[in-house]
């Protein structure tokens, strides 16, 4: 079962209940994330998530670490562009250890100026090791050809400038925009609601209202990005335009993306990989923001073999839109399901669920609904929105091929 409770200062608490397991996953979920950085800010969203690992609360990282380690539990983060959360898995009888570590990460950081220098430190090896590996540094080189000059096109870990010019003020000022209306309290698992809202009423009942950081509006644009690096494979990325998360046809664009490169029996994987040998490794997928998405292929292949391999995915694309056949769309309805309901089976998937419904949506939504919504795409709205994305400009990048390869 699940329930939500709203703090009188705009903070919501939402539980979903799992009788069956002895555990529960905690999180915070906040609607800040990098595209909410103005430009010189860059990174600063994931900084912040690393630093206040290094202290926070009277605690330091160390003793942070032990107390949540001392009871079996595990502690996370992550930053995105529009979210940032902070998590923990612990036995229920550790719920209120778990949710008191999170408020203290996020309202009570240290921020030691030493600190401060050494993680940005290491967050820079960090953004050296992305750019060392082409698998990683090509989907930010791909956001940035299709979101150009934008918040939601900038590497959520920014760059040697931006990183290097933050500062403890900075940090401050990125911890008071986590205002109590865009955070979203959440625990699945063995879980006592009332509980949790009590635990949220001491622990963040008395943050006040401030406005939210509004990002710039993004604009799919569409460009190239070449870097010629001589790396063994060539690594391509071809991205369109794509619905939002809310649009009417998100779900026939996903279960296009499905059809065409979600699995092994795709027509891309079956294509470039099965008849032709060109990739070991080739996809689709459809990434969603709040107001743009974005519908990409990635493959890597030999360096001579880039422009063809290329070519071949754009005619398995083409195709697709007036040849996608009714198996095909069964299969990818089947496999979009069962991922949804296989990651429903933990308790961190449950609590992600929740949080993501409850910011796209503003309420609870039961998972019958989504798949009910799945169950609703016609082969000609999948079709429609697969020709809507591909008509438009396309974002092309590569890392280890020559540029012709990526000839539009």
């Amino acid at each position: 079962m699940m329930r939500l409770s709203i703090l009188a200062n705009g903070l919501r608490v939402a539980t979903r209940e799992m009788p069956s397991v002895e555990t529960v996953s905690v999180g915070l979920f906040a609607d800040i994330g990098s595209r909410h950085e103005r430009t010189r800010e860059n990174g600063l969203a994931h900084l912040f998530e690393h630093m206040v690992f290094k202290g926070a609360g009277g605690r330091s990282a160390r003793a942070i670490a032990e107390a949540i380690e001392d009871v079996g539990g595990e502690l996370n983060a992550a930053t995105s562009r529009e979210t940032t959360v902070f998590s923990a898995r612990l036995l229920a009888e550790d719920l209120a250890l778990g949710t008191g570590i999170i408020a203290d990460l996020v309202r009570l950081p240290h921020f030691d100026d030493e600190e401060i220098e050494r993680e940005k430190r290491v967050v820079l090896q960090e953004l050296g090791e992305a750019r060392d590996t082409p698998g990683d540094i090509i989907f930010d080189n791909l956001q940035s050809v299709a979101f150009p000059g934008q918040p939601l096109g900038r590497s959520i870990l920014g760059d040697e400038a931006s990183v290097g010019g933050i500062t403890r003020a900075d940090l401050i000022g990125w911890q008071q925009r986590y205002r109590p209306a865009g955070l979203i309290l959440v625990a699945a698992g063995k879980v006592d609601h009332d509980m949790l809202v009590d635990l949220a009423a001491v622990r963040f009942g008395d943050l006040v209202h401030a406005e939210p950081t509004l990002p710039e509006p993004a604009t799919f644009v569409g460009g190239l990005s070449a870097d010629p690096r001589p790396f063994e494979q060539a690594h391509l990325a071809l991205g369109f335009a794509a619905p939002r998360a809310l649009a009417p046809d998100y779900f026939a664009a996903r279960l296009f993306a499905e059809a065409v490169g979600g699995g092994m029996s795709s027509r891309l994987f079956q294509s470039v990989r099965e008849e032709r040998g060109l990739a070991y490794s080739i996809y689709a997928a459809l990434q969603s923001f709040d107001d743009a998405g974005l519908f990409y292929i990635y493959l890597a292949t030999e360096r001579r073999e880039a422009a063809a391999a290329m070519a071949l995915v754009r005619d398995e694309l083409a195709g697709a839109v007036t040849s996608l056949q009714p198996a095909e769309l069964e299969r990818a309805r089947a496999l979009v399901k069962a991922g949804l309901l296989m990651s429903l089976e933990s308790t961190e998937g449950q609590a992600s669920y929740v949080a993501r419904q409850l910011a796209l949506c503003g309420r609870l939504v039961e998972p019958a609904e989504v798949v009910a919504e799945i169950d609703a795409v016609t082969l000609e709205a999948a079709r429609a929105a697969g020709h809507s994305m591909l008509a438009g400009a396309s974002a092309r990048a590569s890392v280890g091929a020559a540029e012709k390869a990526l000839a539009a």
